[in-house]
């Protein structure tokens, strides 16, 4: 096996430990980098192998940090985000070297992870875009029923700021995604607004 290979599989070895498990026992940290990748293979056709592995890190031992770890309000939700940026980004980089891969390609892939360079840096942005289209095709109704106390508007304000990270390439496969109309109205409120 190649180095991208063996980091994949590490990788895919951090998810299994997920405890949480979608429907047919499949750990959800495996199912959201697969969606990742998916998605990253669509935004940028031929997408170099430290790309795809990247994207398989979005949310690495994401389970390992609560949200409830850290205070509640957007003050503490901002601070855990930020952790999860630099600790997955540190936990990628250590699986790729460990892998084989060379310093500056691990150094690379952590910085995409970590959103260094949002908006400026090719593949991170290619990351937030896959996170926003995965949050907009398969988990955008389960964040509305576990938020069903949030008023209309706080919705429209967190879709707003959704497309805003998003590329225009981005936006465009998101306006294609097929939504329950209810939600679809919302983005389109929050677009056109």
């Amino acid at each position: 096996m190649n180095p991208y290979q063996v980091a994949r599989q590490a990788i895919d070895a951090a998810h299994a430990a997920d405890p949480r498990q979608s429907p047919d026992g499949s750990p959800a940290e495996k199912i959201y980098a697969d969606r990742m990748e998916g998605w990253v293979s669509r935004l940028v056709p031929g997408a170099e192998p430290l790309l795809l592995l990247a994207a398989r890190c979005q949310h690495l031992e994401r389970w390992s940090v609560p949200r409830d770890s850290y205070p509640s309000g957007r003050a503490g939700y901002l601070a855990w985000r930020r952790s999860l940026y630099t600790r997955q980004a540190e936990r990628a980089r250590g699986l790729l070297l460990g892998a084989g891969l060379a310093p500056a390609e691990a150094d690379e892939a952590a910085a995409w992870v970590s959103k260094t360079g949002l908006k400026t840096n090719p593949g991170t942005q290619a990351l937030e875009d896959a996170a926003c289209l995965v949050f907009l095709e398969n988990e955008i109704g389960a964040f509305a029923a576990q938020h069903s106390d949030y008023p209309r508007e706080k919705f429209i304000d967190i879709l707003r700021k959704t497309w805003r990270k998003m590329s225009s390439n981005a936006r465009n496969f998101a306006l294609g995604l097929e939504l329950p109309d209810t939600i679809a109205g919302l983005i389109k409120e929050a677009v056109e607004s």
